[in-house]
């Protein structure tokens, strides 16, 4: 265990086993979905029923016009594909809930305090942790499918790898749009189920909210609220670059997490 900064040490070495086996998972989905993609051409997946409807955009990450029915909608469909949401949100729920909140559940933070940690640095570094964790789940995801796409001429000619790296970098963005305020809630909160909660809520009810928006027509207003509507990787593989602004929106929200976080925690109470 490194002396310089145990705290980020610590963490990545006690979930040591679970991001391992996420990062192996992971992996062996992305590589499922690229050798489908590879295998069945996207337009006879439909070919019985025309094309699909416009709400399918929500499965294929696009919130414009790129169809599952293509290499980008069906590689997209590997980024937003709710194995791939529940990947991410395990890491993310439960390093955000070990930041803070758990510790006070049980009853340990006071012997984390006093030690010569300053709730600043004790925040940072297990922040750090996060970051790290779900920045190796991601790039797993993103060199998999990387490499799909190279050892494939047919996808290839479709989808560049400047593409791909694209909804990478898009798909970080969409993972520090729910650590942010996964870890305003543990810095603020007492229990465990409380993180967990916040970070089901905007992943899993966010996508949810995203496609009844594409589907129903009154309820279009609604995909702003929804991380989905902006997390769009279908639409960056399609046009081989970074969605800049929506970018902006993930980070955005992520930072604004980040920094109620650090007032929280230096406010707050830390008696169990």
């Amino acid at each position: 265990m490194s002396r310089r900064w145990p705290l980020l040490w610590l963490a990545l070495h006690r979930r040591r086993r679970m991001l391992i086996g996420l990062l192996i998972g992971m992996v062996v989905f992305e590589a499922l979905i690229v050798v489908v993609t590879n295998t069945i051409p996207p337009g006879r997946l439909f070919s019985g029923g025309g094309s699909p409807p416009s709400a399918y955009r929500a499965f294929s990450g696009s919130s414009g016009d790129v169809s599952i029915a293509s290499y980008p909608g069906l590689l997209g469909a590997g980024l937003t594909h709710p194995f791939w949401i529940a990947l991410q949100l395990t890491v993310i729920g439960s390093l955000a809930a070990a930041a803070v909140a758990a510790d006070v559940e049980s009853g340990t933070i006071e012997l984390v305090m006093v030690r010569p940690v300053t709730r600043t640095r004790l925040l940072a570094e297990r922040t750090a942790a996060l970051l790290i964790a779900s920045a190796a789940l991601t790039a797993a995801a993103t060199l998999t499918v990387a490499a799909g796409v190279a050892l494939s001429p047919e996808i290839h000619a479709d989808v560049g790898l400047g593409g791909v790296f694209a909804a990478g970098l898009m798909g970080y963005g969409f993972a520090l749009c729910l650590i942010g305020p996964a870890l305003a809630v543990s810095a603020a909160g007492r229990r465990r189920a409380q993180v967990l909660g916040t970070v089901i809520a905007i992943g899993a009810v966010g996508f949810a909210v995203n496609f009844i928006a594409l589907a129903w027509e009154p309820a279009a207003s609604l995909r702003y609220i929804s991380p989905f509507h902006y997390y769009a990787p279908g639409d960056a593989l399609a046009r081989g670059a970074v969605l800049w602004a929506d970018l902006a929106v993930l980070t955005g929200v992520g930072v604004a997490g980040l920094l109620a976080a650090h007032l929280l925690l230096r406010r707050r109470d830390l008696a169990p």
